[in-house]
């Protein structure tokens, strides 16, 4: 077995409903049938260029705020953007959006950004729209889960 993979997760969770879906995004990318992945899980604030350099793949979580992504996600991109976008090109990506309404406006945001960086979306983004329901942390343990084994499988 080499080295292991490297998942980073930035997830903005500023409520306990937001605690949740990260937490089982965590859950999930650390299943115990995922051996050889190494997870490292911050906050937008607290995360920046070098730890998106040390990465294999991202994981993004944000809320919509004013139908837009949460003004720490924004941050971690505005910090990050430049010192990455010639060294990241491809990474492997996906997100999820706690949305109170559609979520339309935080996704276009984070692919438009994402695709100024030239990262590779390989899932569909997890729109968790509405009332909270507990189902979002079903949904979000299986994003984990999935880029995480894609990573330990060598398919990213």
């Amino acid at each position: 077995m080499g080295d292991p993979r490297k998942l980073l997760i930035v997830a903005h969770a500023p409520s306990p409903n937001t605690c949740k879906l990260r937490d089982a995004v965590e859950e999930g990318a650390r299943h115990p049938d995922i051996e050889n992945v190494e997870v490292r899980v911050l906050a937008p604030l607290d995360a920046g260029p070098g730890d998106v350099l040390w990465c294999d793949a991202i994981l993004l979580g944000t809320t919509e705020n004013l139908g837009y992504m949460s003004g720490a996600l924004k941050d971690f991109f505005d910090r990050s953007y430049y010192p990455c976008l010639d060294k990241t090109q491809g990474l492997p990506f996906s997100f999820y959006i706690r949305a109170g309404h559609d979520g339309t406006g935080t996704r276009r945001a984070i692919e438009s950004i994402t695709t100024g960086l030239r990262w590779r979306q390989v899932q569909e983004p997890l729109l968790c729209r509405g009332e909270y329901q507990n189902e979002f942390e079903d949904q979000c343990r299986e994003l984990g889960m999935t880029l995480a084994a894609s990573l330990d499988a060598g398919l990213l």
